[in-house]
């Protein structure tokens, strides 16, 4: 199936970032060790030719309207691991754009120091704040000044999610049910996804009604940080399904509600970017029987959801794993990897603070 991309939200101007549709294929490995539902993974891990899972789908419209605007730049917000904000500075640099990111400190692992040095790396200026408010401050504080300079920085809200951004997965959703009714797999009864932000989630949900599709989306929460409800996914999907609809795109009646939003709050642990014995078990599981790849703050913890599920699921059932995960290798856009001592000084403690690192 090739998705006709100037067919989908004619309205918007859209940064190619994907290359669509991304893979699903049956886990079969792990469906025979579990028994019980069919097991599925949507693979989109590789969504992008440069940096794959989630982001690209948002970041195309996200980046379109930064170029649009004429805006020099971006400015987003996330934890000193954020995968957002390394896929905003590719995609940024990619687009010939300047790249401003203002994080959080979250718990260090080896996979937060990489982050950092990575986005180094690819050309992010980086700011470094101690609190969602400080956070706040700084961001306002940046864009002011690029305004002033006449140079204007387009704000990117955290992890892509708002209307505009969420229309990418409502895309992903309507991709989704083509393959459906291709035959490459059978309509999935539950389908899980890591809930950030929550703009995956409710452009999924929407992009699935508005293919038909009755599939439930269980979202696996993994912060402890302005967590979404599902009353706010509720309003996000239908504020999407506007500004879709304000595109040109044909769009049928739509009413969800937040029982439209399944929220499973039992795989946190304690807190964002803190890695659980049960996401690094399912973790292993995923590589060691299906050779994917997971990272421990988003898709390990929904991994193990998803397992969970499957072994209280029946036979005849259908479960997918929409994988958020980037398996595309950042390093291969870069020369060289950025020392520690390079990044801006405020980062050089992570270095001298104790990493976390699973135990089992």
């Amino acid at each position: 199936m090739t998705e006709s991309v100037s067919d989908f939200a004619p309205g918007l101007t859209r940064f190619p970032l994907t290359e669509l549709p991304t893979p699903v294929r049956r886990m079969s490995a792990l469906e025979a060790r579990l028994g019980g539902p069919s097991l599925w993974i949507k693979s989109d891990d590789r969504s992008g030719p440069l940096y794959g899972g989630n982001k690209p789908r948002k970041l195309e419209y996200l980046i379109g309207r930064a170029l649009e605007r004429g805006r020099a730049g971006v400015l987003t917000t996330g934890g000193t691991g954020t995968h957002h904000g390394l896929a905003t500075t590719i995609a940024a640099r990619q687009a010939g754009l300047r790249s401003v990111l203002v994080l959080l400190p979250q718990p260090v692992t080896d996979h937060v120091l990489e982050a950092m040095q990575l986005m180094h790396a690819y050309g992010a200026e980086m700011h470094l704040a101690e609190s969602v408010t400080g956070v706040a401050t700084r961001g306002l504080s940046l864009i002011a000044g690029g305004m002033l300079r006449g140079e204007p920085l387009e704000l990117i809200p955290t992890g892509g999610t708002n209307a505009l951004g969420a229309i990418g997965f409502v895309r992903a959703g309507m991709e989704l049910a083509e393959q459906v009714r291709a035959g490459e797999l059978p309509e999935p009864d539950i389908i899980f996804t890591a809930l950030g932000t929550g703009g995956t989630a409710a452009g999924l949900v929407a992009g699935l009604r508005i293919a038909g599709l009755r599939s439930r989306v269980v979202s696996v929460l993994v912060t402890d940080l302005l967590a979404p409800t599902g009353r706010r996914l509720a309003k996000l999907a239908a504020a999407t399904v506007r500004r879709l609809r304000r595109s040109g795109q044909a769009v049928p009646p739509l009413a969800l509600a937040r029982e439209d939003f399944q929220i499973s709050r039992e795989y946190l642990g304690d807190g964002y970017g803190v890695p659980t014995v049960a996401g690094e078990r399912a973790a292993r599981a995923a590589h060691e029987l299906e050779g994917i790849e997971l990272e421990p703050t988003y898709t390990a913890k929904t991994f193990a959801a998803f397992i969970d599920a499957a072994r209280r699921g029946h036979p005849g059932e259908s479960l997918l794993f929409w994988n958020t995960f980037n398996s595309i290798d950042p390093h291969g856009g870069i020369e060289r990897l950025s020392a520690p001592s390079e990044l801006p000084a405020a980062f050089h403690r992570f270095w001298s603070e104790p990493v976390q690192r699973q135990t089992c």
